[in-house]
């Protein structure tokens, strides 16, 4: 999640330093970002922890219980949760809420990017292709949670509206760089 963040900072910073390499764009244009952001699912959602396990935890609970982290992964979801809800809001805010693709429905072992089994390598297969069929989802800034977009078809039809989006925008910057005239070299 962190990394989306960054990724949209360091393109508005490009677009902030008139960076050549963007057409001209003013730096608040979400209309003009494609973002898809493809996380891993956090404890939270895998309901690794309840209220009522943690209220027996001492100091040492806290730090490990069952194998796990329970500090740290809660410091670690509040994190992807801020930054998720941010993006949201601000692609929300500025009326480009169809540019920004979340999912984080990755759990487990196929989470993990250093198992690079056959087994699992066919299973994130298995869930990307689930994930193309299901509906493209957004954070309702009023629970925070993530629910289905009514109207906004599934995951794969947004891919291809992206595509079809990047494709035109491949085309135009080939003409825009056709129509410059060429340095001399020599």
């Amino acid at each position: 999640m962190i990394q989306t963040l960054l990724a949209i900072s360091e393109v508005t910073k490009q677009v902030f330093d008139k960076n050549p390499n963007f057409l001209p764009t003013k730096p608040m244009d979400f209309g003009r970002f494609l973002v898809i952001s493809v996380g891993t699912c956090s404890p939270k959602s895998e309901n690794k922890y309840s209220a009522e396990m943690a209220a027996k935890w001492g100091v040492l609970g806290w730090l490990l219980y069952g194998g796990s982290t329970p500090l740290v992964d809660v410091f670690m979801q509040a994190s992807a949760d801020m930054v998720d809800f941010h993006n949201s809001t601000v692609f929300q805010a500025l009326h480009s809420e169809d540019n920004y693709l979340r999912d984080d429905t990755i759990r487990g072992k196929d989470a993990s990017v250093d198992i690079t089994t056959k087994e699992n390598l066919d299973n994130l297969v298995t869930i990307g292709e689930k994930l193309l069929k299901k509906p493209v989802s957004r954070v309702n800034l009023k629970t925070g949670l993530s629910e289905p977009v009514e109207i906004g078809g599934t995951n794969e039809q947004a891919l291809k509206r992206f595509a079809k989006l990047l494709s035109e925008e491949k085309r135009l910057r080939e003409t825009r760089s056709s129509s410059k005239p060429k340095k001399n070299l020599n």
